[in-house]
């Protein structure tokens, strides 16, 4: 006897269920994030440029507005290139120990490359969480 699946929108009772969830089936937030992509159908862009938020989604129409990181992706950033840069700046000196110059010529453009690196990828994590997570700015109750 075999088993037939219910269409996808429809629970085991035989409901019908009009969320968002079920329109838009879970994206995987993290991946889409880190690409830029749009949390909710995974196939627009969220960013735009180098840093621009764009409006909304251009294939779903997510609206963005909801997005606001703030600080959020810099902090992030500049604590996980401290540690690669300082790191390896360490290493280098104490296994080699090159003049100061060397240093400065090695490690100031990596830095530069390593912080814009992952500042898009930052960002667009840091907005798809929010989305996921429904979060917003804080209210206080009255």
């Amino acid at each position: 006897m075999a088993v037939t699946a219910l269409p996808w929108p429809f629970s085991l009772k035989g409901e019908h269920k009009m969320s968002e969830e079920q329109v838009y089936p879970p994206a995987q937030v993290y991946i889409d994030g880190l690409l830029g992509r749009c949390p909710r159908c995974s196939k627009g862009h969220m960013i735009e440029g180098l840093l621009t938020v764009a409006p909304k989604c251009e294939v779903c129409g997510l609206d963005f507005s909801f997005a606001d990181t703030g600080d959020g992706p810099a902090i992030f950033v500049m604590t996980i290139a401290g540690f690669i840069i300082v790191g390896l700046a360490w290493y280098i000196e104490v296994v080699y120990q090159p003049a100061y110059w060397i240093h400065a010529l090695i490690f100031l453009p990596l830095s530069a490359i390593v912080c814009i690196g992952l500042l898009r990828p930052t960002k667009g994590l840091l907005i798809a969480l929010q989305y996921f997570n429904k979060a917003e700015e804080g209210q206080r109750e009255s």
